[in-house]
């Protein structure tokens, strides 16, 4: 993916928030790549703070409704925070990572597992049983040991940070990111 294609799926991204929102914007919606089936997480952000995250981990839907899906999401139903207000939408500024597909790490303990985390480069996936967490590769800038990121991964799926079992899974992804302020005056 490239920088055009970020061009293009960011102001889809904040069409589909505006129309949620009642408020008239709208987005060139006709690449044809914009069909394929793509993962994306959309977060939503206020002056460097986050305001909203949600995506999908897999490939299952064209990528225009996984961009426009998300973005709705993060905008209305990330239980972590209230619904976003169209008053917000001014300062509310949009990141759109396309995830590639997720490939499952082979490990023989906990140790040799952070030993192939890549910092700064792998999302990865932490399962469980019923357990699940993700945290996307931009979480290494406030978590950039393998450890800590493992430990906080852990806890976001509901297990103490010292938990780990035989029975763990961990997959990992790399994204291309595109931020709105990355096109300063471009966007539309």
């Amino acid at each position: 993916m490239n920088t055009e294609q970020g061009k293009v799926l960011l102001p889809i991204a904040r069409a589909a928030i505006s129309r949620a929102l009642d408020v008239p914007h709208s987005a060139d919606e006709r690449a044809p790549w914009l069909a394929e089936h793509g993962a994306c997480f959309v977060t939503l952000t206020q002056h460097g703070a986050l305001r909203g995250c949600i995506g999908t981990l897999q490939a299952h839907r064209p990528l225009l409704a996984d961009v426009q899906g998300n973005a709705v999401a993060a905008a209305l139903h990330d239980p972590r925070f209230p619904s976003l207000r169209a008053e917000e939408l001014g300062y509310t500024e949009l990141e759109i990572s396309l995830l590639s597909p997720a490939s499952t790490m082979a490990f023989g303990n906990e140790t040799d597992a952070l030993a192939q985390l890549r910092p700064g480069i792998d999302g990865v996936i932490f399962r469980y049983r019923h357990h699940r967490s993700t945290f996307l590769p931009q979480v290494w800038e406030q978590l950039p040991q393998p450890h800590e990121f493992m430990d906080h991964l852990k806890k976001k799926a509901g297990l103490p940070a010292t938990f780990w079992a035989d029975e763990v899974e961990i997959s990992r992804y790399s994204v291309t990111k595109w931020r709105e302020s990355d096109f300063p005056g471009e966007l539309k």
